[in-house]
């Protein structure tokens, strides 16, 4: 019909019908075809410039890996030498183990070691060492120093020095008595889960 009604019209109106037919066709193609692959192309062009800033990343990350090695290591030693000196156990046979051998490298004898209770601080708790020597003044005080050297952290407090019979003492002049203290690390601990109150019966 719309053929027929172009018959007695010049030949320009179906030129112009043509092209308007083309234009129709060519508008519903774009938007059922190229329209959603333009989108498609968009949103893996953006991927990919995702993907190739994570490879980036990686590739910087991987080159930064010695160093975050060297890194870990370094803490590890610092935390090593820090442990030596705050442990995180008693380890009170060995304790009383050395000071006895210092007592005995210094010519001292010791008459009473006795470990007393922890008594918790911020971080860390104290843990006291009441001792009782017997010696001269030359090596006891030789005996502290040697304790002052080592790794572990030792506090000598309520020192009391009183003179003694070498008679009765094996040469010895002096007698002593102090608390050596030293000092555990405390990890934290978890806090207790709230109780739940027990339903009514």
């Amino acid at each position: 019909m719309a053929i027929e009604a172009l018959k007695d019209k010049p030949w320009y109106y179906g030129l112009a019908a043509g092209l308007g037919l083309l234009v129709v066709l060519f508008a519903l193609v774009w938007w059922r075809l190229y329209g959603p692959m333009r989108d498609r192309i968009v949103a893996q062009d953006a991927q990919l410039a995702e993907l190739q800033v994570k490879i980036q990343e990686g590739r910087a990350a991987r080159q930064r890996l010695p160093q975050f090695r060297e890194e870990v290591r370094r803490l590890e030693l610092e935390l090593d030498k820090l442990l030596r000196i705050l442990p995180l156990r008693l380890n009170t046979e060995d304790v009383l183990r050395r000071l006895r051998a210092l007592a005995e490298q210094g010519d001292l004898d010791i008459l009473r070691v006795t470990p007393g209770n922890l008594s918790d601080r911020d971080f860390y708790s104290e843990w006291p060492i009441n001792v009782q020597l017997q010696g001269t003044y030359h090596n006891l005080a030789s005996f502290f120093d040697r304790i002052g050297r080592f790794s572990r952290i030792f506090n000598i407090d309520n020192l009391s020095i009183s003179a003694v019979d070498p008679s009765r003492s094996g040469g010895h002049s002096i007698g002593a008595t102090f608390v050596a203290k030293t000092f555990v690390y405390r990890e934290e601990e978890e806090e207790p889960a709230a109780a739940t109150p027990a339903a009514a019966p």
